[in-house]
């Protein structure tokens, strides 16, 4: 069991009016009504910091806080590599499996919650994240000045990342670029969750990938992705818009449209942080925020992708 957590916010101005209990049902569908009516009722949930009733009717600026007691999480790899490090900067490699963030159940078994016990007086903070299921490389700041340089460089798309991939079918071209912007479409528990949509969909936003076949198999092409864009789930939603969704994944099929259906056994629907997809953050390069020399990193893949190792890589900073 964790030690639970409490999650803290703001009502604005959009909630006014609105009572206690549709807020919360409206905002993490995830539970159902009764489970928040119970919730509230147990005084887990307070405002401003005091009991309320599920019909309590909310005013922009009042504090919320859901206390949320200790759970079980799921059991993830915890392990990690540090890659290099000093007073500025980390870059770590991390396996499959483990999140970065907290978030859909998991608390302490997380990148971030690792570290914070390896560093406990001022822990790094990631400057991007990468998918659950996605093992490789992740950059974090240690000082301010690493802090605010990295996040300025990650704006400015001054970060290079280049990724490993296992795509289904084997006609891929060579070399392609898939430019589909990436947007919010519906889902039945979380609210919503990315996936490819139009140019014109109001949440859409710009993303550029450039990929490279490095062998194909009889099935399956190993491809190497570069990515000028960030956005969540990018290469698993691209590839399966163009067609070649990644081996085994359980969310994005063919269209990089979300594949909304229930696991027949539990009744969950499918959500981005369920693994079973090859992918690898392999190379990672910025701009030291201190020095101004080029940085550059490389983390060895799992079996699964190593013959995509490109030959003559070593890693290197």
């Amino acid at each position: 069991m964790n030690q639970g957590w409490v999650y803290q916010e703001r009502v604005g101005k959009a909630a006014s009016g609105q009572s206690l209990l549709a807020y919360y049902c409206d905002r993490y569908p995830h539970s159902s009504e009764d489970e928040w009516r119970s919730r509230i009722r147990a005084h887990q949930v307070l405002l401003n910091g005091q009991p309320a009733q599920p019909e309590t009717i909310l005013q922009p600026g009042q504090q919320l806080a859901y206390h949320r007691p200790p759970w079980q999480e799921p059991e993830v790899p915890l392990a990690f590599e540090v890659i290099y490090a000093d007073d500025d900067l980390l870059a770590v490699a991390k396996p499959s499996g483990l999140p970065v963030m907290p978030g859909a159940g998991f608390l302490e078994h997380t990148l971030l919650h690792q570290l914070k016990k390896h560093y406990p007086t001022d822990p790094p903070v990631p400057i991007h994240r990468l998918g659950r299921g996605t093992s490789g490389l992740v950059l974090l700041g240690r000082s301010p000045l690493a802090k605010s340089g990295l996040t300025r460089q990650m704006r400015d798309r001054q970060i290079h990342k280049v990724y490993l991939a296992l795509a289904t079918g084997t006609d891929l071209p060579e070399q392609f670029v898939i430019q589909r912007a990436i947007g919010k479409i519906p889902h039945p528990s979380l609210g919503y969750i990315y996936g490819a949509v139009a140019d014109d969909d109001p949440s859409a936003s710009f993303a550029h990938s450039e990929c490279q076949v490095l062998h194909r198999d009889v099935e399956t092409t190993l491809l190497e992705v570069t990515i000028l864009t960030g956005r969540p789930h990018q290469i698993r939603i691209h590839l399966a818009a163009a067609g070649y969704p990644l081996l085994g994944d359980p969310l994005y099929g063919i269209g990089g449209i979300p594949q909304l259906v229930p696991n027949p056994e539990t009744g969950q629907w499918p959500v981005p942080g369920d693994c079973g997809y090859q992918l690898h953050a392999f190379e990672l390069g910025c701009i030291h925020p201190r020095s101004g020399q080029p940085m550059q990193w490389i983390a060895p893949p799992p079996a699964a992708l190593d013959r995509a190792s490109a030959p003559g890589r070593t890693c290197s900073d």
